[in-house]
């Protein structure tokens, strides 16, 4: 099957650990990261596009702004969370533990769920180690 991609690169920052890692990924830390989203389409639109990359960006931009960007990401069960609620620090609890993997599938998920044919979504954690979701 003929199939037309574009990817869009889109930046930002955030903080987690991994509570039961065993290396210093336990520990508090931050990455600032490249997520690229690439969405596929057999045909091209009437511009002769698979869609605007600004239109990429709108889409995921609000989402980024308020769950991700400048946000701290814990698992649930993190014992951390009390501390962090204390003090009204923002975070986010999610149910799966805050690893590259689970960010690119959460982004792929959003996306979809707006309505374009997302072929993958890949995150950069550091400049030479990425994670990538995508569902066949």
């Amino acid at each position: 099957m003929d199939m037309y991609t574009i990817t869009k690169e889109i930046y930002f920052c955030y903080g987690h650990r991994l509570m039961n890692h065993p290396g210093k990924c336990r520990h508090l830390h931050g990455h600032s990261v490249k997520a690229a989203i690439t969405i596929r389409q057999q045909q091209l639109n009437g511009q002769s596009m698979v869609c605007d990359f600004a239109d990429i960006r709108t889409c995921v931009e609000a989402y980024i702004d308020q769950q991700l960007d400048h946000n701290f990401l814990l698992h649930k069960d993190d014992p951390i969370i009390p501390a962090l609620q204390a003090q009204n620090e923002r975070f986010l609890a999610l149910d799966e533990h805050p690893t590259a993997e689970v960010l690119s599938k959460m982004l792929y998920q959003y996306i979809q769920e707006k309505g374009f044919d997302v072929a993958e979504v890949t995150l950069w954690e550091t400049a030479s180690a990425y994670a990538s979701y995508r569902e066949d």
